[in-house]
């Protein structure tokens, strides 16, 4: 894995570029659709202007349906308290940051709603501990020894981190409070009878049929962002230069921490009951004689795959992972066997088995090389279908925390990211027109005074 600066590395990098700002969504929340979940209504005012009666209430609401498990008749039909803590976290992310599409400052009313609702799901966290032996001083002399909490490891060591990565993200977006660039909405670029001239020629249609072109066709939905006809000031391109990057650190250290809490989670019992016998027959038999190959390329094998749509690419994620665990079991279930057949009096004829044990276990760790090269070229791949079964079936409610922060936080960094890529087109193109048309005048000026001193030799 790649290294990821640390979040305090990366507080000093942003606060040497960071404009005038405070701290304060793959273009998706997640991949994984959260059946029966959290309905989060977004709080309309300050948080210091809710009178501390109605803020109690409040918390007593969202802590009621935690304990719940979202089934409100009381019957016991509701969801691990795990699951109903990730819903929770993942919708409020929804009603706050929806899909981000404008670089602007957070909502004041947005804003607090979200530090004040995270702040009562986190505080759940803190009662999350392990007991460790410590020792301790009699008054009178002498020392004895006595357990005492701590917070569980993964917790103390990642939640400071995303709390960081948090304030972070938000601090980004409150420097694009005053900018040079603004945003209409995309009808107005788009139709060309209405448009100025100079303004669809920076996008030029399609020559062959007249339509808008791909930018503009592959994100119809965002608003337009506009900057001034000479394109952005050195400045602000600077400012948006190194947000881009600080941005980008932010998504790696988010998708790190994702990554590694969804590793540790324990595989359910109903994924692995519901694989299919054959690990082969999921692979295909092209893919099945590349594995069990005497020179195994991972690249080659990416080669001939078809990764050409990200469902594709998908699709297969999910068919090695699959197989991987099908050829583990086998593995594990060979080794048992082999192990009973060395007591028993038919211990012979289990040597027949140990090749195919040993072939099981090489195709589980080919597979596996191959998933991760695969998760390497795509590093913004969606969840797999084990990630989903396993935040399904999840019930560690210390796990569910740091896996649901982490994925909104990815969310978050690779919208605004994706923003920023959009604005910094935007800027290029304008900039080249400019540039384009500058030339043409020059070239039409030299023309005119080539002409003049021409009509002046033939006099």
């Amino acid at each position: 894995m790649a290294s990821v600066s640390s979040p305090d590395q990366l507080s000093e990098q942003f606060q040497g570029h960071r404009p005038s700002a405070d701290v304060s969504s793959s273009e998706s929340l997640s991949s994984y659709d959260h059946n029966n979940s959290i309905s989060l209504p977004i709080s309309p005012t300050h948080h210091s202007s809710f009178p501390a009666l109605e803020l109690v209430e409040m918390m007593k609401e969202r802590f009621a349906k935690l304990l719940l498990g979202e089934d409100m008749s009381g019957g016991g039909k509701g969801v691990y308290s795990a699951l109903a803590i990730s819903n929770a976290i993942t919708n409020l992310s929804a009603s706050v940051f929806g899909e981000l599409w404008r670089l602007e400052p957070l909502a004041p009313q947005n804003r607090s709603m979200w530090e004040r609702e995270m702040d009562w799901l986190l505080c759940v966290s803190d009662s999350i501990v392990e007991l460790v032996p410590s020792t301790q001083d009699f008054p009178g002399g002498g020392t004895f020894e006595t357990m005492v909490p701590r917070l569980r490891p993964d917790i103390n060591l990642n939640l400071p981190a995303l709390k960081k990565l948090d304030s972070m993200l938000l601090g980004i977006l409150d420097g694009f409070r005053d900018s040079e660039f603004y945003y209409v909405d995309r009808g107005v670029i788009v139709d060309v009878d209405v448009a100025p001239k100079s303004e669809t020629n920076l996008f030029p249609l399609s020559a062959s049929s007249g339509r808008p072109s791909i930018w503009q066709e592959e994100k119809w939905w965002l608003p337009f962002p506009k900057v001034p006809q000479g394109g952005l000031s050195p400045g602000m391109r600077k400012r948006l230069q190194q947000s881009r990057e600080c941005t980008h650190q932010i998504l790696k250290a988010a998708m790190a921490i994702n990554s590694n809490v969804l590793f540790e989670m324990k595989i359910p019992h109903v994924y692995l009951d519901n694989l299919s016998k054959s690990g082969r027959a999921l692979v295909g038999d092209v893919i099945y004689h590349l594995l069990c190959a005497d020179k195994f390329s991972p690249e080659y094998i990416l080669d001939y795959l078809d990764l050409s749509s990200e469902y594709s690419t998908l699709e297969t994620a999910n068919r090695l992972e699959a197989s991987m665990h099908i050829w583990r079991q086998k593995h594990q279930k060979g080794h048992v066997i082999r192990r009973k057949g060395r007591k028993s009096s038919w211990g012979g004829k289990v040597k027949g088995m140990v090749s195919h044990t040993k072939k099981h276990k090489l195709l589980a760790h080919r597979a596996e090389n191959l998933l991760q090269n695969l998760r390497q070229k795509f590093p913004g791949l969606p969840q797999t279908a084990l990630d989903m079964s396993k935040i399904q079936y999840n019930k560690d409610v210390g796990q569910a925390i740091l896996e649901s922060y982490s994925r909104v936080m990815e969310s978050l960094a690779f919208n605004v990211l994706a923003r920023i890529d959009d604005l910094i087109y935007i800027d290029d193109a304008t900039k080249q027109h400019a540039s384009s048309q500058s030339k043409y005048l020059f070239d039409e000026e030299s023309l005119s005074v080539l002409y003049q001193y021409k009509d002046r030799g033939t006099k």
